[in-house]
């Protein structure tokens, strides 16, 4: 970062994702090239966010502010309330969605790490997301 950021997460205009019928939206914090990155995460019931998923390069920690969810990992599920923090390493250890399977919006703050390259693993799709300077893309693994 090399400027101060305050942001309300009320009033923070969020991008919604859609694919294959599912949707999340994502308000980012900390959008600049730097060490980290923070969005806040909103999940409406019956949705999940970005798909199952581990990380080569970077890590994350997620912060639940409200809602309650179910975070898939590799050694099963974990459910989440608000107030909890869970830190995912990198690897297939720290593979993960969540999902929330309640009446309310979930929300937390997912922090990260930002180096590149970076390859993410989609298991479920067996492909993988590759990230850098000069390419981004899915590809079959």
């Amino acid at each position: 970062m090399k400027d101060l950021i305050v942001k309300n997460v009320e009033t923070l205009k969020g991008e919604k994702i859609v694919s294959d019928g599912n949707e999340f939206t994502e308000k980012k914090i900390i959008t600049e090239p730097g060490k980290c990155r923070a969005n806040f995460v909103e999940i409406e019931p019956g949705n999940y966010a970005y798909g199952y998923h581990y990380h080569e390069a970077n890590e994350e920690v997620f912060y639940f502010i409200s809602g309650n969810g179910v975070v898939r990992t590799k050694d099963g599920d974990i459910k989440v309330k608000a107030g909890d923090v869970i830190g995912f390493p990198t690897g297939v250890n720290g593979a993960h969605v969540v999902r929330n399977e309640s009446d309310e919006k979930l929300v937390y703050i997912d922090f990260g790490t930002t180096n590149l390259p970076e390859i993410a693993h989609l298991p479920d799709f067996n492909k993988i997301m590759v990230i850098g300077k000069e390419v981004n893309g899915v590809y079959d693994k």
